[in-house]
């Protein structure tokens, strides 16, 4: 058996061919769903990058595993405590141990370890390449390594092959000499001149005006990345260099396909094609980033050819990202591990069912705390921390007629609010009623003087925003905030 897992670092389904997007930016993975099965409804349970891996290696939602920031006491995984054993038990039965207990070699090839100080990431890896960017690096560092490692390995039998890519993820970064094709093809329409005159008045990091999060510059050695946007044209190159960045990851893709077709073992290779995250490009007025607990940044990805599976069929069922850990257990007759909050698909993939949840709840502490319950055709969101986007404490969105979220109707729609809400309480509790500790991690976040993201010079930014004709926005962020300014 051999498996193939392809992380593609902030990656929308919907900007992707196989997910239905107009522009063809994803040729080579297209060709692989076309051979396997398409989650429609995938989910990663927290967000962004450190707080998703976190949830997919341990098997543990992060409410649970205590790792849901990107700084400060919950950007590390929780202790195991008295009950740790001589190495730890979450390590035993995390995601790339499977594989090892399943008889197979293990290695990976990424920079998100060193990124993030998150060293868990490689337990139940034999070999681990990290090729020192920290994220930054373009595709062309990773691709070398992993054609080098199929090289000499590729041929034996019973091996997993991490590969993970970041060129989709700001800043974009794609090589001068890599064709766009998208700068003389429209986008999809549905931000309009009105659309952009409204997110040129929004309150917020990475929004239009500061796509850099709180500033306009970028570093001159990303010179595809835009530090905001004034206008349509200038808009469109945003989302170009997004798409771009999209088309570069599958090329680079395409080539490590090629090199198993050239090796022969293609055909019987399982292949995973996933994402850690989502992005924001202009959903709720935030543009390159993901940032919130919403559907463009929770919702991913995720393609699967496994030998012997189902061939060109879509499940809508609701997925989490943590249940890939008991599905992949199930396909390899391994025993599942007893802390992992996933239910197995693998009935999904073997027999084409569906075994979707009835509902999700989704989480976000790196730039806001909030927390989303996905279901039915709706994404109700309960905001703690509003990341200085003066978000409402509730938000409901019909995502299947407003996936791009203009629209929130939670005035109109009462009683649906009241079943998100119950649906996030209702989570909450059995979370916390299994977890090792009785704190709510959110709340050591919030204690610690809110999300990693929202650390800034608050003066600095409120002034920004007044010198930007956004007086009203800096107005209300000082009546907010008045605790943190004084």
């Amino acid at each position: 058996m051999r498996v193939l897992f392809i992380d593609i670092d902030t990656l929308r389904p919907d900007h992707m061919g196989c997910y239905g997007y107009h522009r063809n930016t994803t040729p080579n993975m297209d060709a692989v769903a076309a051979q396997g099965v398409c989650f429609d409804q995938y989910y990663c349970s927290d967000a962004p990058c450190l707080p998703s891996r976190a949830a997919l290696i341990s098997g543990m939602f992060g409410i649970r595993n205590g790792a849901v920031g990107h700084g400060g006491t919950a950007a590390d995984r929780r202790l195991t405590g008295p009950a740790r054993d001589f190495q730890d038990q979450v390590d035993q039965w995390n995601f790339h141990n499977i594989f090892r207990r399943a008889g197979m070699y293990t290695a990976s090839v990424s920079t998100f370890p060193e990124r993030h100080s998150s060293w868990w990431f490689n337990a139940g890896l034999n070999e681990c390449y990290n090729v020192g960017g920290c994220g930054g690096e373009s595709g062309e560092k990773i691709l070398p390594v992993a054609l080098d490692w199929l090289e000499r390995n590729g041929e034996r039998d019973n091996w997993f092959l991490h590969v993970h890519f970041w060129d989709p993820h700001t800043p974009y970064r794609a090589p001068w000499d890599f064709p766009n094709p998208f700068e003389n093809e429209p986008l999809d329409g549905w931000i309009t001149e009105d659309v952009l005159a409204h997110h040129l008045k929004h309150t917020g990091p990475h929004c239009i005006n500061e796509i850099g999060m709180y500033t306009d510059q970028i570093p001159p050695q990303f010179p595809r990345m835009r530090g905001k946007a004034s206008n349509m044209a200038e808009m469109k190159e945003v989302m170009d260099g997004y798409d771009h960045g999209i088309l570069y990851a599958d090329y680079l893709v395409g080539q490590i396909f090629d090199k198993l077709r050239e090796q022969g073992i293609y055909d019987d290779t399982a292949i995973i094609i996933t994402s850690d995250h989502g992005e924001n490009m202009g959903e709720l007025g935030l543009y390159a980033e993901h940032g919130t607990a919403d559907y463009p940044t929770c919702h991913i990805p995720f393609i699967i050819k496994w030998p012997g599976g189902r061939e060109n069929i879509r499940e809508d069922g609701f997925h989490y990202s943590v249940d890939l850990l008991p599905t992949v257990a199930e396909l390899l007759n391994v025993a599942p591990g007893k802390d992992w909050d996933g239910q197995s698909y693998a009935a999904s993939i073997l027999q084409g069912a569906n075994t979707g949840r009835d509902s999700l709840v989704l989480s976000q502490m790196a730039h806001v705390c909030q927390r989303s319950a996905r279901f039915g055709d709706w994404l109700y969101m309960r905001t703690y921390h509003d990341g200085y986007h003066l978000f409402d404490k509730e938000m409901l969105y019909n995502v299947k007629e407003d996936p791009h979220e203009q629209y929130d109707v939670k005035d109109q729609h009462p009683e649906i609010c009241m079943q998100g809400a119950k649906i996030i309480l209702d989570w909450h509790d059995e979370q916390m009623l299994k977890s090792s500790s009785p704190i709510d991690p959110m709340m050591t976040v919030l204690h610690e003087d809110g999300p990693y993201h929202t650390h800034t010079d608050l003066n600095a930014y409120i002034a920004r925003l007044e010198a930007t004709g956004r007086a009203e926005g800096a107005a209300r962020l000082r009546e907010k905030y008045a605790h943190k300014l004084k």
